[in-house]
């Protein structure tokens, strides 16, 4: 836990993610980064100088294996309050549209549902569980698919709901948040979405791997080129 809360400090204090008297909603789909980011948020809470509320958000997107009674008991043992919200995505995404490239759409919806939760609880931030590696496969993504240079903002504030979304976990590499959860012997959700292992997303994720056995600092490279480059990254 003392290395991913390192991390995730980091990133909170470089970026201002918190305030005091802040409400966070945590995004929560059963994955090993959702998860490790709830335990730390909830440790974070103890001694961090500022108070800050949280809760979790889980959306249901309609999958046989979304199990929301093991999202349960995870919030329960850790004493979060569980917002579930039922969506139809699984229906719109994959039964009447059949999209061939469904990320981005299931994404959006996945997103105006947790908006919508997050306004009804009062919450003024939502925390996404995005770790270092996917900021670097977003920005090759990008590259590579469109022809443009950028990703995701560690912060960016949605004026028409008035919520900022922050992600703690931007300096965190996978390989920790799957060691946290060895360790631990915490159990994730086995499937969170039909497409893991399937999408350009893990493209980039085995490119990233070649890449690295030929040039071991491909990863540190890549993030240093986005910290430096693009202006929302940029330090204050």
């Amino acid at each position: 836990m003392q290395k991913i809360l390192s991390h995730m400090r980091k990133a909170i204090e470089e970026y201002k993610m918190i305030e005091e008297g802040d409400k966070i909603a945590i995004c929560l789909s059963g994955g090993k980064d959702s998860i490790t980011m709830l335990h730390a948020f909830k440790a974070l809470q103890r001694f961090y100088p500022k108070h800050f509320d949280i809760i979790a958000i889980s959306i249901d997107p309609g999958f046989e294996f979304f199990d929301t009674e093991f999202l349960r008991k995870i919030c329960s043992d850790l004493e979060i309050p569980l917002f579930i919200e039922k969506s139809n995505a699984k229906e719109i995404v994959f039964d009447i549209r059949r999209e061939k490239n469904p990320c981005s759409l299931c994404a959006n919806l996945r997103r105006g549902a947790i908006n919508s939760v997050a306004i009804e609880q009062g919450c003024n931030k939502i925390a996404l569980g995005h770790n270092q590696d996917d900021v670097i496969e977003t920005f090759l993504l990008n590259l590579l698919y469109t022809g443009s240079i950028g990703t995701f903002a560690p912060m960016s504030y949605m004026d028409r709901t008035k919520i900022t979304l922050i992600r703690p976990l931007i300096y965190t590499p996978e390989k920790e948040t799957k060691r946290f959860i060895k360790r631990n012997n915490l159990s994730v959700m086995p499937k969170v979405c039909p497409m893991d292992g399937k999408s350009k997303r893990e493209d980039m994720k085995n490119l990233i791997f070649t890449l690295s056995k030929t040039i071991p600092m491909v990863r540190a490279n890549l993030f240093g080129a986005i910290k430096r480059t693009l202006p929302e990254w940029k330090l204050k």
